[in-house]
């Protein structure tokens, strides 16, 4: 598979609610992980978090890439806008990006 889903994230104001709702709706392990609580048992790999500013409420999927900015490029070049990075963290880089629909996606390489 080329560029698979591969983790995915729901952003909230609160996190210990959220963290409890899906606990409790889809029986799912959510566990802290520094200021974001890592969700297993879910198919892939995702996380809640509070981000404490806009967007305060949203849900995103991210696709594996190879090179992050390249793909933010072509993303670009097909009609799409960038919103956030690329961002290095411990585990990797990710970006935001738009279609041109108004959905938001998100770019992942591992570190």
């Amino acid at each position: 598979m080329p560029n698979p889903v591969v983790h995915f994230e729901i952003g909230c104001r609160d996190s210990a609610r959220t963290q409890q709702l899906y606990r409790a709706l889809f029986d799912w392990t959510i566990d802290a992980a520094g200021p974001a609580a890592m969700i297993s048992g879910a198919g892939i790999l995702g996380h809640i978090t509070a981000l404490g500013h806009e967007p305060l409420n949203y849900t995103i999927f991210y696709v594996q890439v190879e090179d992050v900015a390249a793909h933010i490029a072509k993303a670009e070049a097909l009609g799409c806008k960038k919103l956030v990075g690329p961002i290095v963290i411990p585990t990797g880089t990710f970006a935001w990006i738009q279609d041109p629909d108004g959905n938001t996606l998100g770019l992942w390489k591992n570190a």
